[in-house]
C-alpha cells in the first residue's frame, strides 16, 4: 500500500448537517425574529384598515358634499315617508345614509328604494302590493334592500359579521350635537307635523339641535355659523358583537337626560374588573338588532347618531329603545375614533380629547341653574363638545 492510499484511509469522513445545539440555536433565532416582526406587522395591517376606513368616510363626504350642491341641504336623518299615508310607509324613520346611495355609486340599489319594490327579500319571489317608493320601517327584515350591505359603510378593522336576513351594518354615524332632550325626532311627529303641545314641541326643542344632523329637520351648510372645518358630521361607532361592551350596547335609564355625563363610571352600572363591559346586573338593551352599528337604514338614535358629550369609546346609555340617549362615538382602532368634518377632512380624534366639565347636565329641561335652558350657550363639553356644535360659537384654539 502507497503513502498516498494510507493517507487517505486515515483522512475523517466529512460531516453532514447540524448538531442538535446548532439547530436549535437557529429555531430560537426564528422565534426572536418572529416575536419582534410579529406586532410590527400586526401594526401595519392595523395602519391599512385604518387607512381604508379613512377613505370610506372620505366617499361618505363627498356624498354628503354632493348632496348639498344638488338640494341645497343636507340629507335628513329620521327622514322618508310619513305616516298615515298608504301603504306599509316608513314613518320618519330612515337614516341619513339612505339618501346619500346615489352620489356614492349605489345608483341601483337606491333606485330599488325609490321606486316600488315587489319582491321577498330572496330578490326573486314576487309580492303584491309591492313595498311603497322609500320602503317599510328600517327594521324591516324582509325587504331586501334594507338587507344588503353597502361596503364602503364598513371599518375594516370592525370584526362583526353579518347574520343572514338581518339589516346590513354601518360604522359611520351622524353628529347630533351635545345636546340629549327629545332629538329622537326633534319636536315633530311621525306624521311630519310639528307638535305644538306638551313640552317637547318644535319650538322649544329645537334649541337643543346643536349638531350636524337635527331629527326630521334638514341643514344647510349656512347653518354652520362655526365653520364647516370646525364641525363634525358624522363619526365612527363599533359594531355590537353581543358582548355586553358599554361602548356598543346601550344601558337603560330613563333619567339618563337629568344625569351629569359622568355618573355612570361610578353608578354601579359598569363591571368594576371589566371597565370596557357592563356589570351582570346592569339593565341593558342587549337585543343583538338593537345594539350600536345595526341597522344601517334606521335613524333613530340608537342607529345612526351620536353626541360629543361622553369621549370617544365610552358608554352608552338610552331613555328606551328607540329613543334619545347619552350615545358615544366608538371603533375598534386602538385608542379613538374617526370623525368626518363637514368640510369633507378625516381626522382621527383620540380618547383622551378634552371633553371640558363631565359634572355639567346636558342642556335641556329640566336643567337648573341654567335657566335659559342651553339656548345659544358655549358647549360645556370641552373642545369635544365644541366640534358637535354648528353654531356655538366657542373658540377652537389648539389642534386636535
Amino acid at each position: 500500500m502507497t503513502n498516498h492510499q494510507q493517507t487517505s484511509l486515515r483522512k475523517p469522513a466529512r460531516r453532514q448537517g447540524f448538531t442538535l445545539v446548532e439547530l436549535l440555536v437557529v429555531i430560537a433565532i426564528i422565534g426572536i425574529l418572529v416575536g419582534l416582526l410579529l406586532p410590527a406587522v400586526q401594526a401595519a395591517r392595523e395602519a391599512a384598515r385604518r387607512m381604508s376606513c379613512s377613505n370610506n368616510f372620505k366617499q361618505i363626504g363627498l356624498a354628503l358634499h354632493n348632496y348639498h350642491s344638488a338640494y341645497k341641504r343636507l340629507p335628513m336623518n329620521a327622514g322618508g315617508t310619513k305616516s298615515g299615508g298608504s301603504g306599509y310607509n316608513n314613518s320618519l324613520w330612515l337614516s341619513w345614509m339612505v339618501g346619500t346611495l346615489p352620489f356614492m355609486e349605489q345608483q341601483g340599489l337606491w333606485d330599488q328604494i325609490s321606486n316600488p319594490y315587489g319582491f321577498e327579500r330572496d330578490r326573486v319571489t314576487p309580492i303584491n302590493p309591492p313595498y311603497p317608493p322609500m320602503g317599510p320601517p328600517p327594521w324591516e327584515e324582509f325587504y331586501a334592500p334594507w338587507l344588503t350591505q353597502v361596503q364602503t359603510f364598513r371599518c375594516p378593522s370592525d370584526p362583526a359579521t353579518l347574520t343572514p336576513g338581518r339589516v346590513a351594518f354601518s360604522n359611520y354615524t351622524a353628529c347630533t350635537g351635545d345636546a340629549i332632550k327629545e332629538q329622537h325626532h326633534s319636536g315633530v311627529w311621525h306624521d311630519g307635523q310639528p307638535w305644538t303641545g306638551g313640552g317637547w314641541n318644535e319650538s322649544i326643542v329645537k334649541r337643543w339641535g346643536r349638531g350636524a344632523f337635527q331629527a326630521r329637520h334638514f341643514t344647510r351648510f349656512r347653518d354652520f355659523q362655526d365653520g364647516l372645518s370646525n364641525t363634525i358630521a358624522a363619526g365612527e361607532i363599533a359594531c355590537d358583537l353581543g358582548s355586553r361592551e358599554i361602548m356598543t350596547v346601550a344601558l337603560l335609564d330613563n333619567q339618563v337626560e337629568r344625569q351629569t355625563p359622568n355618573y355612570y363610571e361610578t353608578s354601579g352600572a359598569i363591571d368594576p374588573e371589566r371597565p370596557r363591559f357592563w356589570a351582570e346586573t346592569a339593565t341593558l338593551d342587549d337585543n343583538i338588532n338593537h345594539g350600536r352599528g345595526h341597522r344601517w337604514s334606521d335613524g333613530r338614535p340608537q342607529s345612526s347618531g351620536f353626541v360629543t358629550i361622553r369621549p370617544p369609546n365610552s358608554y352608552n346609555v338610552i331613555e328606551a329603545h328607540g329613543s334619545r340617549g347619552l350615545l358615544s362615538a366608538s371603533s375598534r382602532h386602538p385608542g379613538g375614533v374617526h370623525v368626518l368634518m363637514s368640510d369633507g377632512a378625516v381626522k382621527f380624534i383620540t380618547e383622551s380629547i378634552d371633553t371640558g366639565d363631565q359634572t355639567h347636565i346636558p342642556y335641556g329641561e329640566p336643567n337648573p341653574p341654567d335657566t335659559s335652558l342651553g339656548a345659544g350657550k358655549p358647549s360645556p363639553y370641552g373642545i369635544w363638545g365644541a366640534l358637535g356644535t354648528r353654531a356655538g360659537h366657542e373658540v377652537i384654539d389648539q389642534e386636535f
